[in-house]
């Protein structure tokens, strides 16, 4: 059974994050007021909300919350530079937690608030489905596509250059193999991506193999990079895949949080994919250079 401890340590994190909530919500309405009146009203729905929560909370601790200035401040910078869909749902990313705690207590709870008590609970559960429906913006819509030139370009240029490793003596001949190579796959990705978004995707297809084919094109490039940095083929790999590495957590970072699905197997997943086919595509560059007899068999 809780008790009354466990109940104002619960008000006690919940003042301080419902306060936060009012307050990027309070900004993010005033933002979107002139350019999006609706969106600006869900906005101040969800702020008139969390205020309420706030106040709620406020009763069972003796310790009221500060402004999280800092928070707030972090939230909207993640709004300018990834925005508004990713900035939102980051800031309710624990939602499901917030709610088990809140019915981890809910014994305690006098009953003269539990009419406040239940209407929180069921506004905590609408933010979950809300965030579906009304913050959905084009890069949400087309994640799926960016995500698939990323990953393509990610495993295909990676084991592109290692695979030339083992054939060519420079490391910029590598480097160039890549970005050809980048160049050749991008349109064909957006290829197929274009067929793909036709068949019943609610977008524009032409957007759709914008976002794959530049995706990929852009990725292959930054892959590339070590190669014209450096002449040292281990440096130059280390440097390729590290950067590979991190576009990837990235990526799969914010679509966990955009999508609410999980990072470190999807990151994992295509982590050993692509270093898999890197160390395939090495090895079998080393065959061609030992059969024809070209390139130099070493790292």
């Amino acid at each position: 059974m809780p008790t009354t401890q466990e109940l104002e340590q619960v008000a006690m994190a919940s003042t301080k994050d419902e306060l936060t909530d009012y307050f990027v919500y309070n900004k993010l309405s005033e933002t979107y007021k002139k350019k999006k009146p609706e969106f600006s009203k869900a906005l101040d729905h969800l702020a008139q909300a969390e205020n309420r929560h706030y106040e709620f909370w406020k009763k069972y601790t003796s310790q009221p919350a500060t402004s999280p200035g800092i928070k707030v401040r972090l939230v909207l910078f993640l709004r300018l530079i990834l925005g508004t869909s990713f900035a939102v749902k980051w800031l309710e990313k624990d939602e499901k937690k917030v709610i088990a705690s809140y019915i981890s207590v809910a014994d305690l709870i006098p009953p003269e608030d539990k009419p406040k008590f239940q209407e929180m609970l069921d506004d905590e559960v609408e933010h979950e489905t809300m965030f579906a429906n009304q913050l959905e913006g084009p890069a949400v819509k087309y994640i799926s596509f960016i995500i698939l030139g990323l990953a393509d370009a990610i495993v295909e240029i990676s084991g592109i250059h290692a695979g030339s490793l083992g054939i060519y003596k420079s490391t910029e001949i590598t480097g160039l193999a890549g970005v050809v190579a980048g160049a050749a796959a991008s349109i064909a990705m957006a290829s197929a991506a274009f067929a793909q978004a036709k068949q019943g995707f609610q977008g524009k297809p032409s957007v759709s193999a914008l976002f794959t084919g530049v995706s990929y094109f852009v990725t292959a490039v930054f892959l590339a990079t070590p190669y014209f940095v450096t002449g040292d083929k281990v440096l130059a790999l280390a440097g390729s895949l590290t950067l590979a590495l991190v576009i990837l957590a990235f990526v799969n970072y914010y679509n966990s949080v955009v999508s609410g699905i999980g990072f470190l197997r999807n990151f994992g997943e295509l982590a050993g994919i692509m270093l898999g086919a890197t160390v395939a595509l090495y090895l079998f560059g080393l065959l061609v250079s030992a059969v024809f007899g070209i390139g130099s068999p070493t790292l």
